[in-house]
C-alpha cells in the first residue's frame, strides 16, 4: 500500500472523463492502494448505466456531465479514446480550475494539443497498458513545465498505483511506448493464442494446452526478472546443440519472427502519430 502521507493526494478530488477499461483500472488502483476515499473520485461517462455500475462496485460518485465533474476536480484524468479527444477538449474548455492537474492517457494526443484545447498549463501525458487492471501495468509519462513538483508527486502516485512507471523528458517516447508497452499486451496475447493452438495441434486438450502455456510464459518472465541476465543468455541456456529448442528457433528465425515483430511495432508507432494528428489513414483491408 502506498503511504498517503507521502503521496499527499488523499484530500484531492479526482475526476475521470471517460470510464472505460483503463479508467476503471485507475479507479481500482487508487482505491486498492487506499490513496483516495471513494467519495473523492468522480467517474463521468456518457452512459448513465456505466456510472451506476462503477458506483455500485466502488462506491464512487458517478456523473454524466463532463464539465461539472471537471470543475470539481483537483486532478482531471482524460481517459477517452483519441478519436473523440477534440470534442472533449472543446466541451471542457474553461471548466477546469487554473490550479488543477490534467492527466491524459489518450494515445497519440500531444500535451500541446491539450494545453491549447483546455487553456491550462499543468498537463501530464501518460501511456499505461491493460495489466494496470491487476496492478501489474507499465506506464511511461511526461509532464509540461507548468506541472509543479507537488503535482508531479501526485501524478507519480496515481500511476504507481497501476504498477511500474517511468518518467521521461522526451514526449516522443510516449508514441514509442504506445507501440512497445502500451500495445505490447496484444502481441503477448496473440503469441499465447498461437502457442495454445500449436499445443492443440500436437494433441493436447485446449484446457491443458492453456495451462502449460500460461505457466511457461509466467515462469519464463519471472525467471528473466530475477536473473538480470541478457535475454540471449537465457535463450542459450535452453538451446542445446542439435536439440529441440535449436530446431524450433531455426524455424522462427527462418520465418523472420524478429522482422515481423519489428514491423508490427513500427506500424503501431506510426499509427500513434497519426492519431495525434487526427488522421485516419486506415484502409478497408486493415484488420
Amino acid at each position: 500500500m502506498v503511504d498517503q502521507s507521502k503521496s499527499g493526494i488523499d484530500t484531492l478530488t479526482v475526476a475521470f472523463i471517460g470510464s472505460g477499461v483503463m479508467g476503471e483500472a485507475m479507479i481500482k488502483g487508487l482505491l486498492s492502494q487506499e490513496l483516495l476515499p471513494p467519495e473523492r473520485i468522480i467517474a463521468s461517462d456518457v452512459r448513465p448505466e456505466r456510472g451506476e455500475e462503477l458506483a455500485a462496485q466502488y462506491k464512487i460518485r458517478p456523473s454524466v456531465h463532463n464539465r461539472q465533474a471537471a470543475a470539481e476536480a483537483d486532478v482531471v484524468v482524460l481517459a477517452v479514446k483519441p478519436q473523440v479527444m477534440h470534442k472533449v477538449l472543446v466541451e471542457l474548455s474553461g471548466a477546469i480550475r487554473p490550479t488543477a492537474l490534467v492527466l491524459s492517457i489518450a494515445a497519440g494526443i500531444s500535451v500541446q494539443t491539450i494545453v491549447d484545447g483546455l487553456g491550462v498549463g499543468a498537463v501530464v501525458r501518460a501511456m499505461p497498458n491493460t495489466p494496470a487492471q491487476i496492478g501489474m501495468g507499465m506506464t511511461v509519462w511526461t509532464a509540461t513545465a507548468g506541472v509543479t513538483a507537488t503535482q508531479r508527486d501526485t501524478a507519480r502516485a496515481i500511476l504507481a498505483a497501476l504498477g511500474d512507471e517511468v518518467y521521461t523528458d522526451e514526449e516522443g517516447d510516449l508514441d514509442r511506448a504506445t507501440a512497445l508497452s502500451g500495445t505490447g499486451p496484444a502481441y503477448v496475447f496473440l503469441f499465447l493464442e498461437a502457442l495454445v493452438d500449436a499445443g492443440v495441434h500436437l494433441g493436447f486438450s485446449r484446457h491443458v494446452a492453456e495451462r502449460l502455456v500460461l505457466q511457461t510464459m509466467r515462469g519464463a518472465v519471472e525467471y528473466a526478472f530475477r536473473s538480470h541476465r541478457h535475454f540471449a543468455t537465457l535463450r542459450n541456456q535452453v538451446t542445446s546443440p542439435g536439440g529441440t529448442a535449436a530446431a524450433a528457433i531455426y524455424q522462427l528465425e527462418k520465418g523472420m519472427l524478429r522482422t515481423v515483430l519489428s514491423r508490427a511495432i513500427w506500424a503501431a508507432y506510426q499509427r500513434s502519430i497519426e492519431l495525434g494528428r487526427g488522421e485516419d489513414n486506415r484502409s478497408g483491408s486493415e484488420l
